[in-house]
C-alpha cells in the first residue's frame, strides 16, 4: 500500500483540531493533516457542520482499525476509502 489518504469526521471542529494535535504523538503523523468544514447535505447552519481530519499516509503505514478507534475516542469515525 502506498499513497494513502485517511479521512477521519468528527462532530465539531474542536474535535477535529484536538484529533490534529494528538496524531503526532499517537500516530507519528508527520505532515500537518488537513482540516475541512464539511456541511451537511441542506444544511445551511454552521452547527451543523461535520468537520475532516485529512491524513496523508504516503508510506501506507498508518493502520485503519487504529485512526478509526482513535477517532472514536472523539466522537467520530475514519471514512471508508
Amino acid at each position: 500500500m502506498t499513497d494513502a489518504r485517511h479521512v477521519l469526521v468528527l462532530p465539531d471542529r474542536n474535535a477535529a483540531e484536538e484529533v490534529a494535535e494528538e496524531l503526532p504523538d499517537r500516530f507519528g503523523v508527520t505532515e500537518e493533516p488537513q482540516l475541512v468544514r464539511d456541511a451537511l447535505a441542506g444544511e445551511d447552519d454552521a452547527e451543523d457542520a461535520q468537520w475532516l481530519v485529512v491524513i496523508e499516509d504516503p508510506t501506507g503505514r498508518l493502520d485503519a482499525a487504529s485512526l478509526d478507534e482513535f477517532a472514536a475516542e472523539h466522537e467520530g469515525w475514519l471514512e471508508a476509502p
